[in-house]
C-alpha cells in the first residue's frame, strides 16, 4: 500500500495534515459542532495542537499512508476543514470521517472530499469496507452518509467512551 500524497477534486485540494495546519485545527477542533458533534480533543494551545498531529495524524500516515487530510479550496487557498480514514481503536475496520468550519458547511464539500476519499480507498488502496460513526442528533451527518451510500449497520460505544453512536458501513461494489 502507497501514500497518499494529495487528492484533488472539482473544488477542493485534499493533502495530509501537516504542523503547517497548527492553526486552522485548533479553530477546527474548537468550533461549536466539532466539540458538540465530534468531541473535545482538549487542544487549547498551538504546542497540543503540533503533539496531537504527531501522535495522532502522522503516526498513522507513516504506519498506513493515510491518516487527516486538510482541504483547501482551491478558488482561493483557504483551508475550508478535514476529512479522512481513521484507524480508530473500537472499530474492525477504517473510520471515514470529515469535519468543516461552520461558514463552509452545507456547500457540498464534505460529500466531494469524502467521495474522493472513497473511491481512492477502494480503487487504490485495496479497502473492501469503510465504516463512519455519528451521533444520534447528528442528522447531517447522517444524511450526508447515507448520501454517500453507507447504512446503518447498529449502535455502537468505543473503548472509554460513554457516548452511543451510530455506525455505519459501506462496502465496495464489486463489478460482474
Amino acid at each position: 500500500m502507497g501514500k497518499i500524497v494529495s487528492l484533488e477534486t472539482e473544488r477542493l485540494i485534499m493533502r495530509p495534515t501537516s504542523h503547517d495546519d497548527e492553526a486552522f485545527l485548533l479553530e477546527l477542533m474548537n468550533s461549536p459542532k466539532f466539540l458538540q458533534y465530534i468531541g473535545d480533543r482538549n487542544l487549547k494551545t498551538i504546542e497540543e495542537v503540533s503533539a496531537y498531529i504527531d501522535s495522532k495524524f502522522r503516526a498513522q500516515y507513516d504506519r498506513l499512508g493515510f491518516s487527516n487530510f486538510t482541504l483547501i479550496r482551491k478558488a482561493d487557498g483557504i483551508k475550508i476543514g478535514s476529512c479522512g480514514l481513521y484507524d480508530r481503536e473500537g472499530l474492525d475496520g477504517l473510520d471515514l470521517g470529515y469535519a468543516l468550519l461552520p461558514n463552509f458547511e452545507g456547500s457540498g464539500f464534505a460529500y466531494e472530499a469524502a467521495r474522493a476519499l472513497s473511491k481512492v480507498a477502494y480503487q487504490q488502496l485495496g479497502i473492501e469496507l469503510l465504516l463512519a460513526i455519528t451521533t444520534k442528533d447528528n442528522k447531517a451527518s447522517q444524511k450526508l452518509l447515507e448520501k454517500l451510500g453507507f447504512e446503518y449497520a447498529k449502535d455502537i460505544n468505543l473503548p472509554e467512551d460513554p457516548t452511543t453512536l451510530m455506525l455505519f458501513e459501506h462496502r465496495k461494489v464489486r463489478k460482474l
